[in-house]
């Protein structure tokens, strides 16, 4: 017989019995992280605490014997004796299965060894469990295991809850930190008529009703900045968002981006502002500035260095200079092995041999600005150089970790520059941005000068947690079917 099977005839006889498996209620008094706590306090007032958990461990003793229960904050002894509980439940809860989800009321006191024990009175089945909890992980195997099911993940690992907290506590910081400064936080629309403000694919829906097609968004840049044009002047989303993109260490095609718009900045002021913002995430969680990830030691301490792209390309490269022709980069990125699309324009393969040589060598936070115009659709002309835009990305253990813009807000140009993209589509690259005339409509209507800062929630939790795959800080990660799945 499985252990399955034997714990179905377990809930069957309980039910048999007249005994409810599955409980409606619990009213808990204390967590196990209270009670270690103040135990002292309470095992000399002799107060009866009510906690309630996971059956992890149980070890008999005769008419004795131990146990622990897991709650939220970890595990915490219970102890068991006949004479305390009566034959009949004691017998109950020595046939309790590990997994099973129980209630524990008692008094606290202190073992001989120095643990914080709790003596059961009453012992309560809040839940049966019909499997088992998995063994330890290990293998790759079982780590797609444990992103399929995160519930078995999280139940049996303590560090990946403690991931998940610190997770909540970043964002908790994030929102702090722009709430103080005065930016208001708003929700736009994930269901976009028209998908814009990134190069990406989009996933495609349609609504029954309307009868039309509808994307999942790509990014919320454009519909936030509407709201700079309607007077709200500092607006932030942390927004889930849509890309129909391949899946990798970096990449999960639904992910958390935060965005933040700020009126009469550009993007000099937006440098200071995201350097700000995350020093005070990274004192937040790591109260200080120096952390690991992935072996490597990240120093956050400012000011961060700027590199322009054209630099970072020819450090790259080990060259001097750059051609200016598009045929001359295609040929040097093919001398350094980068294989370009051939469908791309010049900035899209400058781009590629920035990553390739580049960007992959930066550890702590840098910021790598001035890009090609003509993959920053989005962002103004540098003022005195036209060939390149005023827009940075935050370089970080060799990832982007922010993209900001001097925000666009001359309707006619952005105009062109929406033209431009359609041109490449037309050349093939089907993740150039559409026209969308409303946003113009909005230009027109006026715009201030806006700085923009897009901030990957998921690649920053993953630095601060030392966590080496996106799907390691998501708990519920897209994966390829299962054999037997549909796909």
């Amino acid at each position: 017989m499985s252990v399955q099977e034997t714990r179905r005839e377990k809930l069957d006889a309980l039910t048999a019995s007249g005994i409810q498996p599955y409980a409606y209620a619990f009213p808990v008094t204390h967590r196990s992280a209270r009670i270690r706590s103040e135990a002292a306090a309470l095992e000399a007032s002799a107060e009866r605490v009510r906690i309630a958990g996971r059956l992890i461990t149980k070890r008999g003793h005769g008419k004795a014997s131990f146990a622990h229960v897991k709650d939220a904050d970890g595990a915490i002894q219970i102890y068991l004796r006949e004479d305390a509980l009566g034959q009949e439940a004691y017998e109950r809860a020595l046939a309790l299965d590990l997994g099973d989800w129980v209630g524990i009321e008692g008094i606290v006191f202190t073992t001989r060894t120095g643990e914080v024990t709790v003596r059961a009175e009453r012992v309560e089945l809040l839940a049966k469990s019909l499997r088992p909890l998995p063994e330890k992980w290990h293998g790759l195997s079982d780590v797609e295991t444990r992103y399929r099911q995160r519930y078995a993940d999280l139940a049996v690992n303590d560090d990946v809850r403690a991931v998940f907290r610190a997770r909540a506590a970043i964002v908790r910081a994030l929102r702090e930190f722009l709430d103080a400064r005065g930016y208001l936080e708003v929700e736009t629309p994930v269901l976009q008529p028209l998908y814009g403000g990134a190069t990406a694919r989009p996933f495609v829906t349609h609504h029954n009703a309307l009868d039309r097609k509808l994307y999942l968004r790509i990014a919320v840049e454009l519909y936030l900045k509407r709201l700079i044009v309607g007077g709200l002047d500092r607006v932030y989303e942390v927004a889930k968002t849509f890309r129909n993109e391949g899946i990798d260490r970096f990449h999960n095609p639904e992910f958390t981006m935060l965005e933040f718009y700020q009126a009469y900045a550009d993007y000099e002021e937006m440098m200071q502002v995201t350097e700000d913002l995350l020093l005070h995430v990274v004192r937040a969680v790591h109260g200080s500035l120096e952390v690991v990830f992935d072996g490597r030691q990240i120093d956050f301490s400012p000011p961060w260095p700027r590199v322009s792209f054209l630099e970072a390309a020819r450090r790259g490269l080990g060259v001097d200079r750059l051609p200016d022709d598009e045929a001359g980069l295609r040929a040097l990125a093919e001398r350094a092995g980068i294989a370009v699309d051939p469908k791309v324009t010049h900035g899209k393969v400058l781009d590629e041999i920035v990553s390739a040589t580049f960007q992959s060598g930066i550890t702590s936070p840098t910021f790598l600005i001035d890009h090609p115009r003509d993959i920053s659709p989005l962002a103004k002309a540098k003022r005195g150089d036209p060939r390149v835009v005023e827009r940075f990305e935050l370089i970080l253990a060799g990832m982007e970790v922010a993209n900001a813009f001097s925000e666009q807000n001359d309707p006619a140009e952005q105009r062109r520059a929406f033209e431009a993209q359609l041109e490449q589509r037309r050349r093939g690259d089907d993740e150039a941005q559409l026209l969308d005339a409303d946003y113009l409509r909005a230009l027109e209507l006026g715009m201030p000068p806006t700085g923009g800062v897009g901030i990957g929630v998921d690649r920053l939790v993953m630095l601060l947690t030392d966590s080496r795959s996106i799907r390691d800080v998501v708990l519920f990660p897209q994966m390829r079917p299962e054999e037997g799945e549909e796909g």
